[in-house]
């Protein structure tokens, strides 16, 4: 395998990219996108943190998203951007200036994030922060229409899937980890409405990319997922332009 440190000795000309990880919830697009960014030196934005990050301002602020008038004001007050922590070496999301990594994976966030980010306006919004940060390349996104809407030009596109009852398990412990209260019954509930929502709804639906990879990591440690991933980006990173 070729890595970037070794590129100039095979007189390569290591080149920016923008990859996209897409899937269904709690496929492992996070970890995945976080260790590959760190591994290629890439910068790694959680596009699904922006839409929690915004859900998190509606239900502090009582805001009724339902109704336009209401929506276009709470878009406008929700300034979403990113802070790097030196520690984790990745970037985490902010609402009006302040780190809310943490309260966006509360229950009370996920039940509703769906319904937020299916509406037209409030993906447009993300949308825009999104091209606008991955303008100079050299990033890894993840969510569930980067791919296909967000960069669609984008020179290496993957797509997780896993089976269900394996990513309720990841998300049962991801939420233990951090001390978050919730039942695997619960869990499965809201993955199976996450599920249709992403699937059918009008505005960017979660669909496979005809030129992305999928692959099915039920199986895989994050290692070989990691590895498998890594070397389809090397590639990309050391091919022509």
């Amino acid at each position: 395998m070729i890595c970037i440190l070794c590129a100039n000795f095979f007189r390569l000309t290591p080149r920016k990219i923008i990859i996209a990880i897409d899937g269904f919830a709690s496929c492992g697009k996070s970890t995945l996108a976080r260790q590959l960014a760190a591994r290629l030196q890439y910068i790694y934005i959680d596009s699904g943190a922006m839409y929690r990050a915004v859900m998190l301002h509606f239900l502090k602020n009582n805001i009724d998203f339902t109704r336009p008038e209401s929506l276009k004001k709470g878009l406008s007050e929700a300034k979403i951007t990113f802070s790097f922590n030196p520690e984790t070496r990745t970037n985490e999301v902010c609402l009006n200036g302040r780190n809310v990594e943490q309260e966006i994976r509360d229950m009370r966030v996920s039940t509703k994030v769906s319904e937020l980010s299916k509406i037209k306006e409030v993906r447009q919004a993300m949308v825009k922060i999104q091209r606008e940060i991955g303008k100079d390349k050299g990033i890894v996104m993840d969510g569930r229409d980067i791919g296909t809407v967000v960069f669609p030009q984008a020179e290496l596109k993957i797509f997780l899937t896993a089976d269900f009852d394996e990513r309720v398990r990841r998300r049962y412990e991801e939420l233990k980890a951090k001390g978050i209260a919730a039942s695997r019954e619960e869990i499965a509930s809201n993955l199976r409405a996450r599920d249709l929502i992403d699937t059918t709804r009008k505005e960017s639906p979660l669909v496979k990319a005809p030129d992305a990879i999928e692959i099915n990591n039920t199986h895989l440690t994050p290692e070989e997922q990691l590895e498998k991933v890594y070397a389809l980006a090397m590639e990309r990173i050391l091919a022509p332009a």
